[in-house]
């Protein structure tokens, strides 16, 4: 293929982003069901957020880089008395958010979790709330945030649906970064053109490789790269409301565009139009911080601990049956160094939950790793594909995540296979789960609060007219640790 171009002819914007700066501009009226869930997914996100804030390897990332730093009307770090500019603010809650791999999940062709856009998205309301009031506007009111939820999710989600950026070697935060840059530009108050640029500098901008969430390199980063990605969506939305321009064929352009350099010259399938899809399929880690192919695994632990925790040395094999992304992205052996690479290990998390019933985000820390039964277990296991499984996990309509286990003894007796296709936080759970889900972030809270702010926040956001109404920045104060 020739390097050169010998006419230089500016083209239309790529139709891709056409698409996606459109939908992020329209009046588009999301669905009851989406609003609903967004608020659920405001409320689990910051509690997960507000958990991280107990681990210091998260602390230690939080807080502008030089001390001392003001900034007007300043992002509030939720949980923290840190006020900083949008950027490293937007850092800062996108890593809190995912340190404990316990917020939202999106599964298709594409992995990820939507929620890690809310980083850019509370920090630039924020900072855009505190202004509009100080120049006489309204203020942005929740309802604005769950709507940039909704369409934060949809862009990254559907671009998920038949879109494997992991066979590529691009890890999934690529998609924060192009939703977080489209809806948080529309924040700013930016025009279709204004978006259209800040997207395609989204998409010429450097992608962060997988290297980090396998093995044998599986490490922290896998835990702020959302936030980064997040963070510097705003970083390139405020460039674009600068005037910043863009690059209209960043996907298409021959030989130097995304699709000829990163993508083997494919172009993007787009299966539907984007609208509310993604945020009414969302699926919520409820009972335990783990990767989400790993989650009906641990609920069949769970159903096998009583009959095998006290049987440990009986056990001759293991079986687990899962579906083939499971196989590829947490199935490992041998030695796992630190946190992040054991809540990506499929056999360990198994482990955890036979031997003990349960599984918290300290079971990942080193003090509960040193189990030497825990090693035994997972060298006793066995993992295969189930093509049915792999087959309902891909179908639209089902998008089960589907695992098996059965334990066999050295006596030749076995236990039941016990199979669990959906996992607790799947939308057709949602009635068993959103109880749950309000528990935990009860409970979250707790983490970081007094009772009486606990109480505070939690009836705020279980009153939904009270809590869209409210403005984002009283919000985000009332969040405040001071």
């Amino acid at each position: 293929m020739s390097l050169t171009v010998t006419e230089n002819k500016r083209p239309e914007f790529d139709q891709e982003l056409q698409k996606i700066a459109q939908y992020v501009m329209n009046t588009h009226t999301p669905s009851k069901e989406a609003m609903e869930t967004a608020r659920y997914n405001l409320m689990d996100s910051l509690g997960c957020a507000f958990l991280a804030l107990r681990y210091a390897e998260c602390r230690k990332l939080l807080g502008p880089y030089i001390p001392g730093t003001q900034v007007p009307y300043g992002s509030r770090v939720p949980g923290t008395s840190y006020v900083m500019d949008p950027i490293k603010a937007a850092f800062d809650i996108g890593a809190m958010i995912r340190w404990l791999d316990f917020n939202d999940t999106w599964l298709a062709a594409e992995w990820g979790h939507p929620s890690d856009n809310l980083g850019g998205i509370l920090a630039v309301s924020d900072y855009i709330s505190q202004k509009r009031v100080y120049l006489g506007l309204p203020a942005l009111t929740m309802h604005d945030v769950f709507l940039a939820m909704v369409k934060a999710h949809e862009i990254q989600g559907v671009l998920a649906l038949e879109n494997a950026f992991n066979r590529v070697g691009l890890d999934h935060v690529i998609l924060v970064k192009i939703a977080s840059t489209a809806v948080v530009t529309f924040l700013l108050g930016g025009s279709e053109t204004q978006i259209l640029n800040a997207l395609s500098l989204a998409v010429v901008d450097g992608q962060s490789l997988r290297t980090y969430r396998h093995a044998p390199n599986t490490g922290s980063r896998k835990s702020w790269a959302a936030g980064d990605a997040t963070s510097r969506a705003v970083e390139l939305a405020f460039m674009a409301m600068k005037g910043e321009m863009g690059y209209p064929s960043a996907l298409t352009a021959p030989v130097w565009g995304f699709y000829d350099v990163l993508f083997k010259g494919e172009p993007f399938k787009l299966s539907q139009n984007y609208g509310s899809y993604v945020m009414e399929n969302i699926l919520f880690k409820i009972a335990f911080p783990a990767e989400f192919h790993s989650q009906t695994a641990i609920e069949c632990a769970f159903k096998l601990h009583a009959l095998v925790a006290d049987n440990l040395s009986q056990i001759e094999k293991i079986i687990l049956t899962t579906q083939e992304p499971a196989i590829r992205i947490i199935s490992k052996t041998g030695p796992l160094y630190n946190p992040a690479d054991r809540d990506h290990c499929l056999q360990y998390m198994v482990a955890v939950g036979l031997l003990s019933g349960r599984l918290t985000a300290e079971d990942f820390e080193d003090s509960r790793a040193s189990d030497p039964r825990l090693d035994v277990l997972r060298a006793k296991m066995q993992v295969i594909e189930d093509p049915q499984f792999t087959q309902d996990y891909y179908d639209p309509e089902k998008r089960s995540i589907a695992n098996a286990i059965q334990v066999y003894f050295k006596d030749g007796t076995y236990t039941d296979k016990i199979v669990v296709e959906y996992p607790l936080g799947h939308r057709r759970r949602r009635n068993e789960g959103v109880p749950l889900l309000l528990e935990k972030f009860k409970n979250n809270l707790g983490s970081c609060f007094t009772h009486s702010r606990v109480a505070e926040i939690y009836e705020l956001c279980s009153d939904k007219k009270r809590f869209e109404a409210m403005p984002v920045h009283h919000f985000m104060e009332l969040l405040a640790n001071a």
